[in-house]
């Protein structure tokens, strides 16, 4: 009599599990997952809050992780990838970097030199002996913005804060925001 009572609970256990199996699919709203191609993938950002985490992959090296939900640390080079603007092949564009020198680390570099190159083209350089908030900004003539959905940018400074026992980084400058505008 036991084994005729565990075999029936078997397979009432079984037919509701059969049951629902079946029948799990028309009561619950399943969207399928999209999976995109190159071709179809998102188009870059021209404006890139380095906190965002949406547009994180276009910071390509040199960035560290996001800080009071606002900015990143940089390393001594660093490199992110931006989509030119509306009619930057032909107009050209402007490249913005706003970042900050804390006290600190102007305390210990005295000066530090802020290169950029655009796809590889350098830019003027500019040089900081204060601490604070700054908006490197440089025009990008649109002969360096005709390669098509994609330009690269790297920064460079020349003065970093070394790896300490506090921190194991190499620290640059804090970038918020970089952006490729129009003219």
């Amino acid at each position: 009599m036991t084994i005729f009572l565990l075999n029936r609970r078997r397979s009432t256990v079984a037919a509701v599990v059969l049951m629902s199996l079946a029948l799990g699919p028309l009561g619950c709203k399943r969207h399928k997952a999209t999976v995109l191609t190159t071709e179809e993938s998102p188009l870059l950002a021209s404006v890139v809050a380095t906190a965002d985490p949406r547009l994180g992959t276009q910071l390509v090296s040199g960035f560290y992780g996001v800080e009071s939900n606002a900015w990143r640390w940089t390393a001594g080079r660093f490199s992110v990838v931006l989509r030119p603007p509306s009619g930057a092949a032909s107009k050209g564009a402007t490249v913005q970097l706003k970042f900050a020198i804390p006290a600190v680390a102007m305390a210990k570099v005295k000066t530090l030199s802020l290169s950029a190159y655009v796809n590889g083209t350098p830019l003027a350089p500019e040089s900081y002996t204060q601490a604070g908030q700054y908006t490197y900004s440089r025009e990008v003539p649109p002969s360096l913005l005709t390669g098509g959905d994609v330009v690269k940018v790297d920064f460079s400074v020349d003065h970093t804060l070394p790896p300490s026992p506090a921190d194991h980084r190499e620290l640059g400058v804090v970038v918020s925001l970089i952006s490729l505008q129009s003219k």
